[in-house]
């Protein structure tokens, strides 16, 4: 049997957006919108899409870069309950097995959210290829039929730098919405 090359996923597509669209980011940021609302947050406004599955968007162009931040979601059947499989276990079961060098971690922290449930840790570990200290900070979120993991790795040294990038990401996610048509945004009517 013969196996195939696989064919490169097509570029993102960008759409302009019309002039009285909804969106609305921080100065210096953008919104990110991930198959129609289901998933979207703010990103800094020069980061790039790197890679499609799972997407990962970088502050420059690899090798260049010094943070990446990397996402998978996944929709769920409607209407499970899912309260008897603890958000922050599943966390921990996603950073088990590592084979990074891990240099410590914090504790999982939940976030005062009333809308979804979201925890995260942060892990210094010892980078192999450069030899360097970098920090990875993992979420896990659910809320309106959606899981999502998101990771986000930088030097140490860049921590000042990156941390607050690492803080809008997580304070503006926002899960399950549908949005008719993103060039406009989210609308009433």
């Amino acid at each position: 049997m013969k196996h195939r090359k696989k064919s490169p996923l097509p570029p993102p597509k960008r759409l302009q957006l019309k002039p009285d669209h909804t969106w609305k980011a921080p100065p210096g940021y953008k919104v990110l919108v991930l198959d129609r609302g289901a998933v979207s947050f703010n990103i800094p406004e020069n980061w790039l899409i790197h890679k499609m599955e799972p997407l990962e968007l970088h502050n420059a162009p690899p090798p260049d870069d010094d943070a990446r931040i990397s996402v998978t979601f996944w929709k769920m059947p409607p209407g499970i309950d899912w309260s008897g499989l603890p958000i922050d276990k599943l966390l921990e079961q996603s950073v088990q097995g590592t084979e990074r060098e891990i240099l410590s971690k914090t504790p999982i922290k939940r976030l005062p959210r009333t809308d979804i449930e979201v925890v995260w840790t942060e892990h210094r570990f010892i980078d192999t290829a450069e030899p360097r200290e970098a920090y990875t900070r993992i979420t896990v979120a659910r809320g309106f039929d959606i899981h999502i993991l998101i990771t986000m790795d930088y030097w140490v040294d860049d921590a000042a730098r990156f941390r607050p990038v690492w803080e809008e990401v997580v304070r503006s996610l926002q899960l399950g919405r549908i949005i008719n048509d993103p060039t406009r945004g989210e609308t009433l009517h």
